[in-house]
């Protein structure tokens, strides 16, 4: 992944984590356990579906919360892109793993998200995704500690096709 496009992500969770309450981001809708949203900043969109776990392990595991997405940035050409952040700051070349049912796809990380390895496996998932009724994200943070996360895809389809066409 080019380092333009990581420092893009970072910048766009940095303000996305500070303008939730600015008028420039916009549920566009909860769908059971997902939800969709729009940004606007100066004439770009972004519009993603995002979701919180409804397992986390271990359950004394001290970090912040969990997220997934599945972002689309036109202004850049980005499509069903997955990022996900696992409340710590990954364990450098540690696997970062996305499971569901027998199917398995490897994610890289980079300080406190990862992101699918190659663009093939991303429409993969988002297929398996629609399908599935959970999928888990197990990851390693910096010290060590194993987690297991696990997510919902109640809702996932009606929310992937908001954000898709929010952003069309």
């Amino acid at each position: 992944m080019p380092l333009k496009k990581i420092l893009y992500i970072i910048l766009f969770f940095g303000i996305f984590s500070i303008s939730s309450a600015e008028e420039n981001l916009k549920s566009l809708g909860k769908f059971k356990d997902w939800e969709s949203f729009v940004l606007s900043k100066e004439n770009n969109k972004i519009c993603f579906a995002q979701s919180i776990p409804v397992v986390r392990a271990p359950k004394k595991s001290k970090r912040d919360p969990s997220r997934l997405f599945v972002s689309f940035r036109p202004a850049e050409n980005i499509k069903n892109e997955i990022s996900v952040t696992n409340g710590y700051e990954f364990k450098p070349k540690a696997p970062v793993t996305a499971k569901s049912g027998k199917k398995t796809y490897d994610l890289f990380s980079k300080g406190k998200f990862a992101w699918v390895i190659d663009n093939q496996d991303e429409k993969k998932l988002i297929t398996t995704m629609k399908k599935a009724s959970r999928l888990m994200i197990i990851g390693n943070s910096q010290q060590g500690e194993q987690t297991t996360d696990h997510y919902s895809m109640m809702g996932f389809t009606k929310a992937y096709n908001t954000a898709k066409k929010s952003c069309s």
